[in-house]
């Protein structure tokens, strides 16, 4: 995870990967998520990394500076000298420090799925107590009602799908009312889930006439499913039909043969596999390896009239999602978020979520410790990707200014400030490189990215 990347690493960007050390953006996550395994474990460690990375960068402002000296001199020598003239403890004393609360009692509503997970167990696990803050979790029906609640106060804040800020802000589907996404939930974590009688039919270009359910309009289950259908030459609003079903309402309609799939939230796809109904075709790493999914979102107005209260709620979120990233500590959360008034749902389909050793459905045990984790840092790329699909399907038209929209929802230097306040280090840049399917996206030029496409509603 990149917001915990180490200070004293001393190697540059290149094609390959965002820090040149990998040969491949794919390998530099995997190894940037392990780094932030063992840094994430106690708010100390997370103050003091987020404490010499500060000062590193005060002393080297220019990053070929910085990486010139660690290079010569070596990262443990950088760290000795630090502690050695610098007092690195009584500096994260004074980062630590929380400042007087607007308001401690909040509310703060959520859809009852794992992307979820750190806004959920902050309450059970005493994160927002940590932080002076009376939380009420509140679990609700569906994303229109979480948008509504939102909007009309409510909810204070509230667990959103990542592309619902941005529809709020531009005025897609509700009144424009700009909304921030300070805080990206989960990455990965969704799947493909077919009903059982289509076992032998696991070429999407044999599923034409499907009835598929996705959790929203404005949401990454919508966009992934369209985009792998199009892949395949499946268009889909012509070829198939694609309906918004709550994810608490999914399986049962698997079951009664409403539905032929979904591309949904977990645990909904280990439900279905767990009651017998479904199978897990496709996780949605394996269209997009990490993508975002749910997002910690409020209103522009909450942000600035209380602005220490909202400081505290996303360091406690922060601190939740760093200690979600540990996979020793997903037994523990799933027990903690299980019970009826969270998820409820058997503590063994959410621990099979977390952990990634899960039953698909088709009589396997697979192992993917990376089908869902937490990533709190909200890149600007997504939230321009995510704007790009909204124009493809005809959500939204005409010009768009993306990356201006994209800076204002998606707070990514106000993410940075908080988390290095929360004692977390955020990375250098708003935007980072991906690919979805194999195809690379280019955040500076997103008109072409929607030409791009053979099937589309522009």
């Amino acid at each position: 995870m990149s917001s915990f990347d180490n200070p004293y690493d001393h190697r540059s960007p290149t094609s390959a990967c965002s820090c040149g050390g990998h040969r491949s953006q794919h390998e530099h996550d995997a190894a940037a998520r392990a780094e932030a395994r063992k840094v994430a474990d106690s708010a100390e460690r997370r103050v003091a990394r987020v404490v010499e990375a500060g000062l590193m960068r005060a002393l080297f402002p220019q990053a070929a500076g910085r990486r010139a000296f660690l290079k010569a001199v070596g990262g443990s020598t950088a760290a000795a000298a630090l502690a050695h003239f610098l007092p690195l403890d009584l500096i994260g004393e004074a980062l630590a420090e929380a400042k007087p609360l607007e308001k401690t009692k909040l509310s703060v509503g959520f859809i009852p799925i794992t992307c979820a997970t750190p806004i959920i167990m902050a309450k059970p696990m005493g994160f927002y107590e940590r932080h002076g803050l009376d939380v009420e979790v509140v679990k609700t029906a569906g994303w229109a009602v979480v948008r509504d609640k939102t909007l009309n106060g409510e909810y204070d804040a509230a667990h959103m799908l990542s592309p619902m800020p941005i529809a709020i802000t531009m005025g897609a589907g509700s009144n424009p009312i700009p909304y921030t996404m300070p805080a990206v939930e989960n990455i990965n974590g969704q799947a493909i889930t077919l009903a059982l009688r289509h076992k032998e039919r696991r070429d999407p270009k044999d599923w034409k006439g499907f009835k598929f359910a996705v959790p929203f309009e404005f949401s990454m289950h919508n966009y992934l499913l369209r985009y792998y259908l199009a892949e395949a030459g499946i268009d889909p609003d012509r070829d198939v039909q694609i309906r918004v079903v709550p994810p608490p309402e999914m399986v049962a309609n698997l079951r009664a043969d409403n539905l032929d799939g979904f591309l949904a939230p977990d645990p909904v796809n280990q439900r279905a596999v767990y009651d017998g109904v479904g199978f897990i075709h496709l996780l949605s790493k394996e269209i997009w390896d990490g993508h975002p999914c749910c997002a910690f979102a409020a209103s522009e107005k909450f942000v600035t009239e209380m602005p220490n209260t909202y400081s505290a709620l996303l360091r406690a979120i922060i601190d939740a999602t760093a200690y979600a990233t540990k996979h020793e500590n997903r037994k523990e959360i799933a027990a903690a978020i299980a019970p009826a008034n969270y998820l409820n749902q058997p503590v063994t389909v959410v621990e099979q979520v977390l952990t990634g050793t899960y039953a698909d459905g088709l009589g396997n045990v697979q192992q993917d410790p990376e089908r869902i984790d937490f990533a709190p840092f909200p890149w600007e790329s997504f939230a321009i990707w995510i704007m790009t699909q909204m124009k493809r399907w005809g959500q939204i038209s005409g010009d768009v200014d993306y990356a201006a929209i994209a800076k204002r929802v998606y707070l990514a230097t106000d993410a940075a400030r908080l988390m290095k306040e929360a004692g977390l280090t955020p990375p250098e840049t708003t935007s980072k490189p991906f690919s979805v399917m194999g195809k690379p996206f280019d955040p500076a030029d997103p008109e072409a990215y929607v030409e791009s496409f053979e099937i589309k509603r522009v």
